[in-house]
């Protein structure tokens, strides 16, 4: 897995003009961008339709559950992920190998339109977050480098 993208307020406005566009050309109601890790990069939309950070988490554990189910039966990997409820439904979406789109849509909207849309959106927010790994700003944050070494330790 690779860093977490560290984004500037330029890249937040970017990745919010996709999700924006996407969200209104679908009509649905919210949209999270997450690692595998299930850590939130971006979000637009309605925030009250429910806990980010909880969906974020069971999303990721959703798609490594059925990479292995993929697996079982001679797939690499499932690349969306539909769940339907009576009124809520969730559409999740693979962006590359380090990346997943969470579209939560209710009733004003199908499977199908969510599903025609975040196929486009997905390539341009891959295409977005690929940029800041090759260009990037000069920062990172990769888990590794944290240590229990003290940092102002006395020599």
């Amino acid at each position: 897995m690779n860093a977490i993208p560290c984004l500037t307020i330029e890249d937040v406005a970017n990745l919010d003009g996709v999700l924006g566009d996407f969200l209104q050309k679908a009509e649905a109601e919210l949209t999270v961008v997450i690692d595998r890790g299930g850590n939130v990069i971006s979000q637009f939309g309605d925030m009250t339709v429910m806990d980010v950070t909880i969906i974020a988490a069971l999303a990721a554990g959703s798609f490594a559950a059925t990479k292995e189910l993929a697996r079982r039966i001679g797939e690499i990997e499932f690349n969306a992920l539909y769940h339907q409820g009576n009124g809520n439904h969730i559409f999740m979406n693979s962006v590359d190998d380090d990346t997943i789109m969470i579209t939560v849509f209710g009733k004003r909207t199908t499977v199908g339109l969510v599903r025609f849309y975040s196929a486009s959106a997905a390539q341009s927010v891959g295409a977005l977050l690929k940029a800041l790994s090759t260009g990037g700003h000069g920062f990172s944050f990769d888990a590794s480098d944290i240590t229990a070494t003290p940092v102002f330790a006395d020599q």
